[in-house]
């Protein structure tokens, strides 16, 4: 009796077992096909509710200015992210594209001219020699310059048409992510309520004040750090623009991927300086040194005025933020990942903060027992 009891039980078991991995199974095949649904939406609409955050209070103030037509207030705000968005980039985008049609017109014509070096640059120690050797036969013998140097010219080629693209690609990631921002601003209420009664059944109480600074870490990053970048970038590539440096237009965005990385302008900066100084005279390379300087520098008076109160994000984590997202989604990963990776920064600070109280708790109640 016993014995078939317990085969009875054992049966029962397996069926529970192979039942429930069917369900598992089934769950997990429809969680996947979601997942390829869903997925080239994931980082859209991802920065357009960061996005939505940052700008909720313009939209808050705007509406208190329109009588209550929240709608209007997220339209308007949400075509003004778009418009000052592409004016710069349709600039950039502009000199880049003129400047290769303008050397393959002149590579197919055979008149392309490059400014020969001065001795200002074969005095330069260490490498003064072969730049100048370099630069001369660029300048004196292109085809051959080209002949010799292929290999490098073509992976340069390569790299750059790749940035082109991957720029564009976020360009237009970003103009619906400032789309899906409107829908999120105008719907800003009910859409907090949910997000907050979710985060609530998911981590406790304690979502609550979890919310508030994911909300003040996005709109410190935002703002102190890639809010920063871009005006930084902006200054220094009007230099670019102003003194017509070739390539003005790459250089700037170049200028803008090192800002918000983190990662001192002068790494491109410098270079042009070079250049300026090789090919220009003393008073327009002291211009445009002020002028570069006084951008590169800007950073330390423009990040103190616009970073948020409260929140203090290390370098070292929008760096690895910027750099690890520019490789997983490229140009808008640059942006995305600063703001992700801070945002685990400041929970993890949060909750190593809320941990002696809790074990200040537990040891109040061994102690009652």
């Amino acid at each position: 009796m016993h014995k078939q009891f317990e085969q009875r039980q054992n049966k029962i078991f397996v069926n529970n077992m192979v039942e429930s991995a069917i369900r598992i199974g089934l769950l997990i095949i429809l969680l996947v096909f979601t997942y390829d649904i869903i997925k080239p939406f994931i980082i859209p609409v991802l920065w357009g509710a960061i996005i939505a955050v940052a700008l909720l209070p313009v939209t808050n103030r705007l509406e208190v200015l329109l009588k209550g037509r929240r709608g209007l207030a997220a339209t308007l705000v949400s075509i003004a992210g778009i418009l000052i968005l592409m004016s710069p980039f349709l600039t950039v985008s502009g000199s880049i594209y003129d400047g290769i049609t303008h050397i393959t017109h002149s590579l197919q014509q055979g008149s392309i001219e490059l400014p020969r070096p001065t001795e200002k640059v074969a005095n330069i120690p260490l490498i003064g020699g072969k730049l100048y050797e370099i630069w001369a036969l660029f300048a004196t013998n292109l085809e051959k310059a080209i002949s010799n140097f292929l290999p490098e010219i073509k992976a340069l080629a390569t790299t750059l048409a790749s940035i082109l693209g991957g720029a564009f690609t976020s360009l237009v990631v970003f103009i619906i992510a400032l789309a899906i921002s409107g829908l999120f601003m105008a719907n800003s209420e009910k859409i907090t309520a949910t997000l907050q009664t979710v985060a609530v059944r998911t981590a406790g109480e304690q979502a609550t004040e979890w919310t508030e600074m994911i909300a003040a870490t996005i709109r410190s990053v935002l703002v102190g750090v890639i809010g920063v970048a871009f005006i930084q970038s902006m200054i220094i590539g009007a230099s670019f623009f102003v003194f017509g440096i070739p390539g003005a237009g790459l250089l700037t965005l170049l200028v803008l991927v090192l800002c918000i990385a983190q990662l001192p302008a002068l790494l491109v900066v410098a270079p042009v300086m070079f250049y300026v100084y090789s090919t220009s005279d003393t008073t327009t390379t002291t211009l445009f040194v002020i002028w570069a300087l006084v951008g590169g520098l800007s950073d330390n008076v423009l990040k103190p005025m616009l970073m948020g109160r409260g929140v203090d994000i290390p370098m070292p984590i929008i760096l690895i933020g910027a750099i690890g997202g520019m490789l997983f989604a490229g140009i808008i990963g640059l942006f995305l990942g600063a703001v992700i990776l801070s945002i685990w920064y400041e929970l993890f600070v949060l909750w190593l903060k809320r941990s002696p109280e809790a074990k200040a708790s537990i040891a109040e109640i061994v102690d009652q027992e």
